[in-house]
């Protein structure tokens, strides 16, 4: 299963980018005997329109047109459902093992997200009540991601 974080906004130069390319890098040696033949992080450029609103649906706009056809898709929104580690890992198998050819993690810009145009997503994900920035939640995704292979795998970095 291949997995994709999309996220508006450009992370490059950034502490945040420097953890989500060295988790993404972690996750991609780990799954790549797992049944995750990819895992890439991608960017769209935040909007430049004067509202929220519009903004909000320009990048969503962009977002659902980078999500390869029939993907199943987790939102990331404060909004969503939060979950354990283990559980994450769980999903993650699970959707492996169904079958899943794609699976797309997508954060929005600074303001939101909108819903995706011709694109129904499977869940929303939170990580827990607080409202995060949004390189901070990409970090955090990218790590979760590589625990959840290392849980898969039996391998020592969780510890819970």
């Amino acid at each position: 299963m291949r997995l994709t974080v999309m996220a508006a906004g450009h992370a490059r130069g950034t502490a945040e980018g420097t953890l989500v390319d060295e988790f993404i890098h972690r996750a991609v040696q780990m799954g790549r005997n797992m049944g995750f033949p990819s895992i890439v992080a991608e960017e769209v450029a935040i909007s430049k329109a004067r509202d929220a609103k519009t903004r909000m649906a320009d990048e969503a706009e962009k977002l659902a047109a980078r999500i390869p056809a029939g993907a199943h898709i987790i939102l990331l929104d404060a909004k969503g459902k939060g979950m354990t580690s283990e559980d994450f890992a769980e999903m993650l198998g699970a959707l492996r093992d169904a079958g899943t050819k794609d699976l797309c993690f997508v954060i929005g810009g600074p303001d939101g997200l909108a819903s995706l145009p011709g694109k129904r997503a499977g869940r929303s994900l939170a990580f827990g009540p607080q409202t995060w920035p949004h390189l901070m939640v990409r970090a955090m995704l990218a790590e979760q991601i590589y625990r959840a292979l290392t849980i898969l795998a039996g391998h020592p970095y969780h510890r819970a």
